[in-house]
């Protein structure tokens, strides 16, 4: 593990002499590329120092309490400084061994999440907008920006499915555990005789990508283009700027009618295209590492029920690491992150478990 991060120093110290060099400095796009490459190393040379600079201090430590000399109030002074640093550098070095795992690439990519309404009806189509507004939410509180791609709203506000990008570092590092079937148990708004029913809506947290890392062949996509409907202002459904995109070989469809303008839409639709594409050959090649899969955390699977929201008892569980929370209404009001970070830390010992 020493060697390697000794080879990581090096590698950081020698871009950053790069870095600092006018000629580099003067062409833009090598510049950005070697501070983007120093950025990704700096959490792994930060913990690295402070592990140094805690050995060094354990050495200075233990050769005081066996140089002699000290009273024993100073003696016990320094026996707890040792237990403290001790602890910090067994801390430190769990530490670097996480941040020497294999980084997910898509960790930093923004996301495309869509949301779509499963069983139970209109009370499906109703929990499938809490969701949309609950995610809306969170993307708020964590800073990121949100784009509507598509949406299919029922009559009484409920939505039988909605693609979104969030846009943020990090975006995909976080929600990617949303992925699979989300259960709600409740009394439904159209209910009359109080009976409580269990509903569900499915998630998919897709990361985006670029054109270089999914190539469409145009000859394989069929383009449609037709009137946008339901709200959208002036000229959105009295022009034919809805776009519809048919990948001929998998049959994925796609369709995107929130802006006024054909390309644009016709863009947003090629990247959630891109994104399903990308998705559908990360499913087919961890159908080949069926043992990674296995993780406390899930595999992403849509098809697998991983939270329950019980209106009733006010509480939400996640069955994935058991856990509990009865905060429903801050949860649905995207307070997601206590959730979140108990999955990041299932997901990472369970990485750290099988490295």
């Amino acid at each position: 593990m020493f060697e390697k991060l000794d080879f990581i120093i090096g590698k950081y110290d020698e871009l950053a002499a790069k870095a600092a060099d006018p000629d580099v400095i003067a062409d833009q796009p090598e510049w950005r590329k070697i501070v983007k490459e120093m950025s990704e190393l700096e959490p792994v040379v930060g913990e690295y120092s402070a592990y140094k600079k805690n050995k060094e201090a354990l050495a200075d430590t233990e050769e005081m309490l066996d140089g002699g000399g000290l009273d024993d109030d100073e003696r016990d002074m320094f026996k707890t400084e040792l237990g403290e640093l001790k602890d910090k550098i067994a801390a430190g070095e769990e530490e670097l061994r996480f941040l020497l795992l294999p980084k997910d690439p898509n960790d930093d990519k923004n996301v495309i999440l869509e949301i779509r309404a499963g069983t139970g009806g209109e009370e499906a189509s109703l929990f499938g907008g809490d969701l949309l507004r609950m995610y809306t939410r969170y993307a708020e509180r964590r800073g990121y920006k949100t784009e509507m791609i598509d949406l299919n709203a029922t009559e009484l506000g409920g939505v039988k499915e909605a693609i979104m990008m969030l846009r943020g570092k990090g975006a995909y590092s976080r929600l990617k555990y949303e992925s699979g079937v989300h259960r709600v148990q409740r009394v439904p708004e159209t209910e009359t005789s109080g009976r409580i029913h269990t509903s569900a809506a499915t998630v998919a947290v897709l990361p985006e990508v670029e054109d270089v890392e999914v190539e469409i062949d145009p000859n394989e996509v069929r383009v449609d283009v037709f009137r946008s409907s339901g709200n959208g202002g002036q000229s959105v459904n009295t022009t034919d700027s809805a776009v519809r995109l048919t990948h001929v070989p998998t049959g994925i469809v796609v369709s995107c009618q929130d802006e006024k303008s054909q390309i644009k839409n016709k863009d947003k639709a090629f990247k959630v295209l891109r994104a399903r594409l990308y998705d559908l050959a990360l499913q087919e090649q961890n159908k080949e590492q069926a043992d990674a899969r296995r993780s406390m955390v899930g595999s992403g699977d849509r098809s697998e029920r991983i939270r329950t929201y019980n209106f009733p008892q006010g509480r939400v569980s996640d069955h994935r690491i058991g856990l509990t929370l009865y905060k429903l209404p801050m949860f649905m009001d995207g307070e997601l992150d206590e959730v979140v970070d108990g999955l990041i830390t299932s997901d990472r010992a369970e990485r750290m478990k099988a490295y």
